[in-house]
């Protein structure tokens, strides 16, 4: 990343201003066609996850450099929300009532992740919220109720 932006010719944009801002705060992951590929077999109408494709991407994306499963299920995400949502601290803490410890083995991120989508469904059903939209209702919500219990 580096040697590409030494070399930059082209005028300044938003696209490059996002590589340099990653560069810098040393968060962009280089991807190889291996892993679009897998991530583009994800349908984007699909209703149902398959566990199996899901793992396979995420013990892919989980081996890069600057991706942990925060980062991994927002790129799931953005592919489907039908499917995927954002493992976050605030939506964590609504749907299990404790915070988000982020397990140090891939393959027990793995599941955490599975779990954590199984989990978010059923909180989807219980208060009908479009399973889609859940990751960021359920953050506002948090938000809403920490800040009104640390109010006086």
């Amino acid at each position: 990343m580096t040697k590409k932006l030494n070399n930059v010719k082209s005028e300044f944009n938003q696209e490059l201003i996002n590589e340099i801002v990653l560069w810098k705060i040393n968060r962009y992951a280089k991807l190889n066609d291996e892993i679009f590929n897998l991530i583009n077999k994800i349908d984007r109408k699909a209703e149902f996850i398959d566990p199996t494709v899901t793992e396979e991407i995420l013990i892919h994306l989980l081996g890069k450099k600057g991706i942990r499963l925060p980062m991994a299920s927002t790129i799931l995400r953005f592919r489907n929300p039908n499917i995927y949502q954002i493992i976050d601290q605030r939506v964590y803490r609504v749907i299990y009532g404790s915070a988000l410890k982020l397990k140090t083995n891939m393959n027990h991120n793995i599941v955490q992740y599975l779990d954590y989508l199984n989990r978010l469904r059923e909180v989807c059903n219980l208060f009908q919220i479009p399973f889609s939209e859940s990751d960021r209702i359920l953050y506002e919500y948090d938000k809403k109720v920490n800040l009104e219990k640390i109010k006086y």
